[in-house]
């Protein structure tokens, strides 16, 4: 009974705030619509004030387990998901598989670092370690912005690597760049983002796809998410490198690698 009363109250709930997003998207169609799925309501306060410092971003439902997440997402369609991974009955892993076609960016916030292969399997775009640092937090927000400015103005461009330079296919013209030009490659999702000193472009190919096709010993990865062209880095220190003024974080699991370099 107690569990119907739960389930009607919270179906109304999403009646509401369907006709609230729906003139959201109206007024502020540059906005991203997110939830928070997460049973411990200190860390829920502690996202939606970090959240609170970007515009762009329009909280629509915290969520304290994964079935009211369920309704939310299925409901309201939003467009970004804060995920708790160790939640009582369906865990945040579970939950993404269900609902992993119906959102299109998802970020694990999580205290277990031993969760980090299961996101990454599950292309998660992003895995923050509780507690969150407050620039760790921009630097994903940043990425998502980027990304998701870039999707729906549809600036994403197939692309033909060849051995010395990447075209890309942008409508009927091409752009030649030679890979000396890179500076490093980022990975979103599906997409493959070219950071070059001058541009950025955004291509149709998986990171681990597009770097199968370059040089070995050109380029390497050095986190899932980022490969940098090994002779643009100016220098390196404990879990991070440098390309002149941009700092890219080192994964663990590359950190064995990448400390026999020699820059």
């Amino acid at each position: 009974m107690l569990k119907a009363l739960a389930i009607f109250l919270i179906s109304a709930k999403i009646v509401s705030l369907y006709y609230i997003c729906i003139n959201t998207v109206f007024a502020m169609n540059n906005t991203l619509r997110f939830i928070i799925v997460d049973d411990n309501k200190l860390d829920q306060l502690t996202l939606l004030a970090k959240a609170k410092s970007f515009d762009q971003l329009i909280n629509i439902a915290v969520c304290n387990n994964a079935d009211e997440a369920l309704l939310y997402i299925k409901n309201l369609k939003p467009h970004l998901v804060f995920l708790d991974i160790d939640m009582p009955g369906i865990n945040g892993i579970e939950l993404l598989r269900i609902v992993k076609e119906d959102v299109p960016v998802a970020i694990f916030v999580t205290s277990h670092m031993e969760y980090a292969l299961d996101s990454y399997e599950l292309a998660a775009f992003d895995f923050l370690l509780k507690p969150v640092k407050t620039e760790r937090f921009k630097a994903a927000m940043d990425r998502v912005f980027d990304y998701w400015d870039m999707k729906q103005n549809a600036i994403a461009y197939t692309v033909k690597i060849e051995k010395e330079t990447i075209t890309i296919k942008e409508g009927h013209s091409q752009i030649q760049i030679p890979l000396n030009d890179i500076n490093y490659l980022e990975a979103m999702k599906d997409y493959t983002k070219i950071i070059t000193t001058q541009k950025k472009y955004m291509t149709l190919m998986p990171l681990s796809s597009f770097i199968k096709q370059l040089p070995a010993n050109v380029f390497s990865r050095i986190h899932r998410s980022y490969a940098v062209k090994r002779d643009k880095i100016t220098r390196m220190q404990t879990g991070e490198l440098f390309i002149g003024a941009q700092c890219l974080p080192i994964g663990k699991t590359f950190r064995t690698e990448t400390a026999q370099w020699k820059i």
